[in-house]
C-alpha cells in the first residue's frame, strides 16, 4: 500500500513548519483553541498528506484547514492552492480555508463555523 499520511521524508520539514511558520502568530493563536479537542475533535497541526503538508488536520472527518497569510494573494500561490486543494480534495478530504485576518479579528465566528463543519461531516 502506498504511504499517504506523515511521509518520513518529511518529517524534519513538518517539525520545522511547526515552530517557525512565516504568520505563525495566526497558527499558533488558532491551534490553541483547536488543540487537546477543545473542539471536540482532535487535530493534528502541520500534517503530511502525500507531497503536501496541512496546517490541520481531522483524522476522523478528512477535514483540512488551513490559514492562509498574504503569501496566498499572488497569483502564482493561488494557482498553486488550486492544484494542492484539487489534488486533497480528489483524496476524499473536505477543504476549509481562513485567511490570517480572519483568525485574528474573528476568531470566534470562525472557530463556531469549523464546529458547524465539523458536526456536518460527523453526521454523514
Amino acid at each position: 500500500m502506498t504511504e499517504l499520511f506523515n511521509l518520513k521524508s518529511q518529517t524534519q520539514l513538518r517539525k520545522n513548519l511547526r515552530n517557525q511558520s512565516h504568520d505563525i502568530g495566526a497558527e499558533k493563536r488558532f491551534w490553541w483553541k483547536l488543540r487537546n479537542k477543545n473542539l471536540g475533535y482532535r487535530f493534528r497541526r502541520q500534517f503530511g498528506v502525500r507531497n503536501y503538508i496541512v496546517d490541520f488536520y481531522c483524522p476522523k472527518l478528512k477535514l483540512v484547514i488551513e490559514i492562509d497569510g498574504g503569501t496566498h494573494k499572488k497569483v502564482l500561490d493561488i494557482n498553486k492552492d488550486k492544484i494542492r486543494q484539487d489534488y486533497l480534495e480528489g483524496l476524499g478530504l473536505v477543504i476549509k480555508r481562513y485567511n490570517n485576518q480572519a483568525v485574528y479579528e474573528n476568531l470566534g465566528l470562525v472557530l463556531d463555523d469549523i464546529l458547524k463543519i465539523c458536526k456536518k461531516l460527523d453526521n454523514k
